[in-house]
């Protein structure tokens, strides 16, 4: 895929990452996060993100990052295989290199590794990837990697292929400066955790869609929302958001790291078990486990959990 129809592609849909599975022991389930992969592409995503943070990027090495993007391009279809970057820039240009060999048509590319930078200092670590690859990038606003709308502009005029712009970072005046300074240059993302509880600030900032980690496990409810949004129906969102999502977020803000935890619990609650987290995380207890399921049920029904 050409990095322009990508860039048309992600602004058209909704996005989603898939979770990484792992074994009891900590090491990869390729078995099973090809069928999870499969069974998302079965449903009208614009993209999947392989090995992003929903998929638990910062716990895998390189190698493995390359490997979920070669299982996922195998699996999915039609649908674009975007693939988690980043640390150091030595490292991020080799990996976008390694990633962009095994077959994804662009690159998401996350934060540097633990220390902050001037904005002369992100600008050459986006140029560098950009210049190392033929695929689409997305640059990762959030954290220590805040890029300043002046910033991106200059990418822009550098990097034909930076294509798209995710914010993680929640500053809205900051996501409205960029979409109206970059305008349809780039395709904008919201990448917030739980999107979905910041998707109406985000559409009235400029951004046309978000990526969704509960589409993990609530794939035709994650697009349910989604349309909603698009159709500006704040009825259906307002009864998603006050019945579901406030419920949701009520038991993830119960532990640090549960954004990406609750998300492969969400998984084990409608039994397609994708195994645990990596350490640093750590999963949900059973009684969290518990209160999960009671939500998802409470929201829409026991239906949901005969997926499997």
């Amino acid at each position: 895929m050409q990095y322009q129809e990508l860039k048309t592609a992600i602004g058209a849909g909704l996005l989603s990452f898939p979770v990484t599975p792992f074994k009891v022991d900590g090491s990869l389930d390729m078995d099973t996060y090809r069928t999870h992969v499969g069974w998302l592409a079965q449903f009208p995503a614009a993209a999947l993100f392989a090995a992003g943070g929903t998929g638990e990027f910062f716990s895998l090495t390189p190698a493995e990052v390359v490997q979920t993007v070669r299982v996922a391009k195998e699996v999915a279809g039609n649908t674009p295989i975007i693939a988690g970057c980043g640390y150091g820039t030595a490292m991020a240009v080799e990996l976008a290199r390694e990633c962009e060999k095994a077959g994804a048509d662009g690159l998401l590319l996350l934060p540097q590794y633990l220390i902050g930078a001037k904005q002369e200092g992100l600008y050459e670590r986006v140029k560098a990837v950009c210049n190392a690859v033929k695929i689409g990038v997305i640059v990762y606003n959030r954290d220590n990697a805040i890029l300043s709308a002046e910033t991106l502009s200059k990418l822009c005029d550098e990097c034909p292929n930076l294509i798209g712009f995710k914010d993680g970072h929640g500053d809205i005046e900051l996501v409205t400066r960029v979409c109206v300074t970059m305008g349809d240059r780039l395709s904008y993302i919201g990448g917030m955790p739980t999107a979905e509880v910041f998707a109406k600030a985000y559409k009235a900032a400029g951004v046309t869609t978000y990526s969704s980690a509960i589409f993990n496990f609530l794939p035709k409810q994650a697009l349910e929302f989604y349309d909603a949004l698009t159709n500006d129906d704040d009825a259906t969102m307002n009864r998603i958001l006050t019945e579901f999502f406030y419920p949701y977020l009520a038991v993830r803000d119960r532990g640090t790291g549960y954004a990406v935890s609750i998300v492969k619990a969400g998984m084990r609650v409608i039994g397609r078990d994708t195994g645990p987290v990596r350490s640093p995380l750590t999963d949900l207890s059973a009684e969290e486990h518990d209160m999960l399921a009671e939500v998802i049920c409470k929201a829409f029904g026991e239906d949901v959990l005969k997926v499997a």
